[in-house]
């Protein structure tokens, strides 16, 4: 067995500090990119107030992005398998109103 077998079936172990491990709740993303990086800042919309908050800003290359999208949607299928398909609200059941957010801006 080479090195690099054995790094993968020993997997990368993630070192948590208590701050970072209590997370932080966004319920919104805003997504731009540029031609060597992607900037992910996620937020928190609450309601009656007029700024959201800004709780992260993620800086990527696109190669990792790439990685993210196809984990993100693994991960999905896999929840959606186990629990049920996650259902976005539409417009007329109150909540976020999807519409208001530009999809060409990369608002999520």
């Amino acid at each position: 067995m080479n090195e690099n077998n054995n790094e993968k079936q020993q997997g990368l172990q993630l070192e948590l500090s208590q701050e970072v491990a209590r997370g932080e709740y966004a319920n919104f993303a805003i997504i731009t990119h540029g031609s060597g990086d992607f900037v992910i800042d996620f937020a928190r919309v609450l309601p009656g107030m007029p700024k959201a908050h800004a709780c992260s800003r993620i800086i990527m290359a696109p190669e990792h992005v790439k990685r993210l999208l196809l984990a993100l949607n693994e991960n999905v299928m896999r929840y959606e398998a186990e629990f049920g398909q996650i259902k976005l609200p539409n417009k007329d059941q109150g909540g976020i109103k999807l519409d208001a957010f530009d999809p060409s801006k990369g608002e999520a």
